[in-house]
C-alpha cells in the first residue's frame, strides 16, 4: 500500500531534463559572474556574493495556507486552511457544485534556494483516486515575506452523485529532487450551496 501511495505522488518529468548538481549559495553567486541577466536573476533569488548564510535549522519551506477562491463565494466568506493545523482532515470544506474556483497556496522559504518546487494533490472518494493535480510553483530564494501562488481556475463537479459522500485529499509540496517539504491531508464535500 505504501508503494502505491508513493506512485500516486510521483511527479511528472520533462523528457530530456536533467537535474543540475547541488551547489552552495556562494558557488552559485560566483558562477557566470560576468553575465548581467543571470546576475539579476540570481539576485532575485537572494544569491549574491558574500551573502550571510541563513540559519539552516528547521524546514526549508513552511506552507502557511491553502485557500479555495471563487467569484461565487458570498461576500466575506473565505475558505482557507492553516496547513499546520491538524484538524484540517477532520473538518471538511463545503464547496458549491459546478462553480469555477482556483487554489492559492501561501508558503515561506526559510533558508536555502529551492528549485523546481511543485504542489501535488491526490483526491480520493471511497478510497479510489478520482483526481490528481500537479502544479509547478517554481524556484525561490529565502526571504522574510511569504510567497503566494495562484493556480489555474477549475470547475467543481456537479450532480447528485458528486454530492453524495465526501472526498479525501492528500497534498504535498515537493521539489525536483523528490524532497518533500510539506505533506498533509484534508477533505471536502460538494453541496448545492456554499455552507
Amino acid at each position: 500500500m505504501q508503494k502505491q501511495e508513493e506512485d500516486e505522488f510521483a511527479i511528472s518529468n520533462t523528457p530530456g531534463y536533467k537535474l543540475g548538481a547541488k551547489k552552495t549559495v556562494d558557488e552559485l553567486a560566483n558562477l557566470d559572474a560576468e553575465d548581467e541577466s543571470l546576475a539579476r536573476w540570481k539576485a532575485s533569488l537572494g544569491i549574491v556574493p558574500g551573502a550571510a548564510a541563513a540559519d539552516s535549522s528547521g524546514p526549508k519551506v513552511t506552507v502557511l495556507t491553502l485557500e479555495l477562491r471563487s467569484p461565487t463565494l458570498p461576500p466575506g466568506k473565505r475558505l482557507a486552511m492553516d496547513v499546520q493545523n491538524a484538524s484540517v482532515a477532520k473538518d471538511p470544506f463545503v464547496i458549491k457544485e459546478g462553480v469555477e474556483y482556483n487554489v492559492r497556496i501561501t508558503f515561506k522559504v526559510n533558508h536555502s534556494i529551492i528549485s523546481g518546487v511543485r504542489y501535488v494533490q491526490v483526491v480520493k472518494r471511497a478510497g479510489i483516486r478520482v483526481d490528481k493535480l500537479e502544479q509547478m510553483l517554481g524556484s525561490y530564494g529565502p526571504q522574510p515575506n511569504p510567497y503566494t501562488k495562484d493556480f489555474d481556475p477549475e470547475e467543481s463537479p456537479s450532480g447528485m452523485l458528486a454530492r453524495s459522500g465526501s472526498y479525501s485529499v492528500r497534498s504535498r509540496v515537493v521539489d525536483d529532487d523528490g524532497e518533500v517539504y510539506a505533506d498533509w491531508e484534508w477533505s471536502f464535500k460538494l453541496a448545492k450551496e456554499w455552507a
